[in-house]
């Protein structure tokens, strides 16, 4: 479960008492529509003003298109689906200890990866779920199997028994630019194949942004295309149609257009493995990080870093006796500045690089020790499979 910072997108939904399937949207009469009154503003045309109160700042900054996100909207609807997870919970009385079996529906969106029947969604859409439908846009209902799920990123992959679908495309996210326009397409509270627009907001926010638990792998991409609860799992799209992130939860506590996403780029580096074992394993460093600029003054004095000098990269807090860093020399106070070649700019970027590169693969770490820039070959060991809050990696 997430915490209760953001809100994770999945509606839950309680089946009535007389057996009526329960829906993302309360029955009732539409509210009476009332023509838009004209504006006592309209009325008023200001003066025109002369071209030289407008000087040339030079070429356009942003292009004119698009015109309509339309044509998006139409090529991709038929690959969104409609996902309900059905889940039993016993639940036993107070007052008579008796215990009685309580159904609960889930609502989320999935989209289609492959023509024969992979489903992408959120893991926590069909998390404990008894019963999975599927439901295409023109309206074929499908039962689901689950087919592989990564809690730590939120991803999983659902198959139905259908042939000839729709894949969506998947794009770069490492390509997107804040201020690019983005595309949503889920089912808000019920609202089937909804349509939302808006621009990437931020790149690279994680647990500390989203106020997530420690376990996970956070690199979200912020959106202001609206997204509600039922938007869970539903694709994210850039302008040529391809999908660039998985909708996956939003900040609560009044906060407007404040959306997350996962963005694709994270999904695509864990597919093969997902699909094939059904499971990631990880491989991890054997060591407890934190950011460098997280460092206090007097941690910095300690270290013996330059006052007022700009550090990047990975503390290491601690090592873990026997481990992988342990044998390869690492000690604690050691700042990991680079990684296979590629630099580290904070914790949670390395967190992943070790974690996806493989175990039993040794990798050469870039380690800045009193001050003085060393490189340290290590072998990768194996991540446990629950990793409790805080733990080393």
């Amino acid at each position: 479960m997430r915490t209760a910072g953001p809100h994770v997108l999945g509606v839950w939904l309680l089946a009535a008492a007389c057996g009526k399937k329960a829906t993302g949207a309360e029955s009732g009469e539409p509210a009476a529509l009332r023509p838009l009154a004209e504006s006592a503003a309209s009325a008023f045309e200001p003066p025109p003003m002369p071209a030289a109160a407008f000087p040339d700042s030079g070429p356009l900054l942003v292009r004119t298109e698009p015109v309509s996100f339309a044509p998006i909207a139409h090529a991709a609807d038929a690959s969104v689906v409609t996902i309900t997870s059905v889940i039993d919970k016993l639940e036993v009385s107070p007052f008579t200890r008796l215990a009685r079996r309580r159904r609960s529906q889930g609502l989320g969106t999935g989209f289609v990866f492959d023509k024969n029947g992979i489903v992408l969604t959120n893991n926590h859409v069909i998390e404990g779920a008894a019963e999975i439908y599927v439901k295409l846009s023109d309206e074929r209902e499908f039962p689901g199997k689950v087919i592989g799920t990564d809690p730590a990123t939120d991803i999983a992959a659902v198959r139905i028994d259908s042939k000839g679908l729709h894949p969506l495309p998947l794009g770069n996210s490492d390509a997107l630019d804040v201020g690019d326009w983005v595309v949503a397409i889920g089912n808000p509270f019920g609202l089937s194949h909804t349509v939302s627009a808006g621009i990437i907001s931020g790149k690279g926010r994680t647990r500390q942004d989203v106020e997530l638990d420690a376990t996970g792998y956070y690199d979200f991409l912020q959106t202001d295309a609206s997204i509600n609860p039922g938007n869970s799992g539903g694709p994210l799209l850039n302008l040529r149609g391809e999908v660039v992130g998985i909708n996956t939860l939003i900040r609560t506590g009044g906060a407007q257009g404040i959306g997350f996403a996962i963005p694709i780029n994270m999904v695509k580096q864990l597919l093969p493995m997902l699909l094939r074992d059904g499971h990631i394993t990880r491989s991890a460093l054997g060591v407890r990080i934190m950011d460098a600029r997280e460092l206090s003054p007097e941690d910095r004095t300690a270290l013996r870093l330059p006052e007022g000098s700009r550090i990047t990269g990975a503390v290491v807090e601690f090592v873990v006796p026997g481990g992988p860093a342990d044998r390869a020399g690492l000690v604690s106070g050691d700042i990991i500045v680079g990684f296979e070649g590629q630099p580290i700019d904070r914790a949670t970027q390395l967190q992943w690089l070790a974690s996806t590169a493989g175990v039993g693969r040794t990798v050469v770490l870039r380690v800045l020790r009193a001050n003085q820039q060393v490189e340290i070959q290590l072998t990768l060991g194996r991540l446990a499979d629950e990793v409790p809050a805080g733990s080393p990696r």
